[in-house]
């Protein structure tokens, strides 16, 4: 408790606790600095509690309870197969406990201080933190802010009752007979399909020619194709106009190349984009932070604001609002902050899509390789002639790598099938190495694994396949 209007001495003042937050501050206590972290949400911030982990939660046991409910296609037939989403629910509830007590425990071990609250500065070397109990205030030396982002809120869409946000589609207690989902970017594919899988009638309302947006069409086409044969209904080219809603239902008004249509569902799930929290009630126009006119703080490539002693890392810099590349960004600025020369280098962020199938990017696509002038070579290789995606039911699929036809370079990597997420991994260290192809070729993967498609792919990209002959 501070006496007075004293302020405390620290090191490193961290605002947030998500995975660039939490990241931070352990980092930054790691190098020597004594930090304070502060956030007035829980620990683990978006991500851990609301976002991508309880959405896997959920998406998992969707996966499981669909295999398990079409299991005659392997010969496996189960009666009287039943899903208790309240206990789906406390599965999903159970994973979030786990992790956000470990990210505690982490804090702890690592001497970070923790104070839950919020922060207001009064200078770029002063602050308030503040909740019901106390109020101290701290005088810091650096701060990282890491304050994340949260779901857009549609005027004609106003959160609450039948209409959700991410957040409350996670939080549902029980699977809606319909659910209507406007945005068919990578959060709204994810949920939607999810409560499809569960018996969900779901209606995807997007304004694009194509879901999922900015990913290679190649990708996109497979996962369309599966939403269509689980009976998602994919409307593309609309514009959401307008709902209403009573206490058992909404009625949203879309229209289609100039035509108005109408659609009643349970709930509402309205999925377009997210927004950076950088226009609360933190102060930083008292601090006269440089920005762009999307509220996003500008930095340098280490993560360094407008104001020398001032970093920024997440969802409220530019670039894509992922969780790994907040966390990769928060051990840069520590380090910056320590005096290391660390940078900033995002030709290796992997982009993923947990649909079905999932979908993974990272490097350059096919065109943006030939846009930056590259002669390219493409090796592509199909799950369905691989012995393990054949044993594992799970065919639908392929990897593609794009390399440079001179030298050989991975230059990129899409991956469409089981495990993408899992095996786009391989591929980003190739590109962030400097690997070649006859890299990856000459690499002995183990049989028979999904594994093994990259190494399939890099033979084709070579010209010399064993498993597949290529089109003369």
């Amino acid at each position: 408790m501070v006496v007075g209007d004293a302020s405390l001495d620290i090191d490193t003042l961290v605002i947030g606790a998500g995975p660039g937050g939490y990241a931070a501050a352990i980092r930054a206590a790691q190098l020597g600095q004594k930090v304070l972290c502060v956030d007035k949400g829980n620990v683990g911030g978006v991500c851990l509690n609301v976002g991508c982990i309880p959405s896997k939660a959920l998406i998992s046991a969707a996966h499981q309870y669909e295999s398990v409910s079409h299991g005659a296609d392997i010969g496996i037939e189960a009666e009287g197969v039943k899903l208790d989403f309240g206990k789906v629910q406390s599965f999903k509830d159970g994973v979030v406990k786990k992790l956000t007590g470990g990210v505690a425990a982490l804090l702890k071990a690592n001497k970070v201080e923790y104070f839950n609250g919020e922060v207001m500065f009064i200078s770029d070397t002063e602050a308030r933190v503040f909740n019901d109990q106390e109020s101290p205030r701290y005088r810091f030396k650096n701060c990282i802010i890491a304050t994340g982002s949260r779901p857009i809120e549609l005027k004609p869409f106003p959160y609450g009752g039948r209409i959700l946000s991410s957040t409350g589609a996670l939080a549902l207690q029980e699977v809606p007979k319909s659910l209507v989902v406007i945005g068919g970017g990578y959060i709204g594919i994810e949920l939607g399909q999810m409560y499809a899988k569960f018996g969900a009638k779901v209606t995807v309302i997007e304004g694009l020619d194509s879901i999922l947006a900015g990913f290679d069409p190649e990708l996109t086409k497979l996962v369309d194709k599966k939403l269509r044969g689980q009976g998602v209904d994919i409307v593309t080219g609309a514009q959401a106009k307008s709902a209403e809603q009573t206490d058992d239902e909404v009625t949203i008004t879309y229209s289609v190349d100039g035509e108005e249509k109408q659609i009643t569902a349970d709930y509402l799930l309205v999925t377009v984009g997210r927004k950076p929290n950088t226009d609360g009630d933190l102060g930083l126009d008292l601090i006269d932070l440089k920005m762009t006119d999307r509220g996003l703080i500008e930095v340098d490539d280490q993560c360094r604001t407008s104001i020398p002693n001032i970093y920024a890392i997440g969802d409220i810099v530019p670039g894509p609002a992922l969780a790994h590349k907040a966390t990769y960004e928060a051990k840069v600025a520590a380090e910056a902050i320590a005096g290391q020369p660390s940078k900033v280098d995002y030709k290796c962020i992997p982009l993923v899509v947990f649909s079905d199938p999932e979908c993974a990017s990272v490097g350059y696509s096919e065109q943006e390789a030939k846009d930056k002038g590259h002669k390219v070579t493409v090796g592509r290789f199909p799950f369905n002639i691989n012995g393990r995606a054949l044993s594992l039911n799970a065919t639908d699929g392929f990897v593609k790598i794009v390399s440079d036809a001179d030298s050989g370079l991975v230059l990129g990597a899409q991956i469409a099938g089981l495990e993408a997420s899992n095996m786009i991994a391989e591929l980003g260290l190739a590109i962030e190495m400097g690997a070649t192809v006859e890299d990856i070729a000459l690499t002995i993967h183990a049989h028979p694994t999904l594994g093994e498609i990259p190494m399939e792919a890099a033979e084709v990209a070579l010209g010399h396949p064993i498993h597949t002959f290529l089109k003369k």
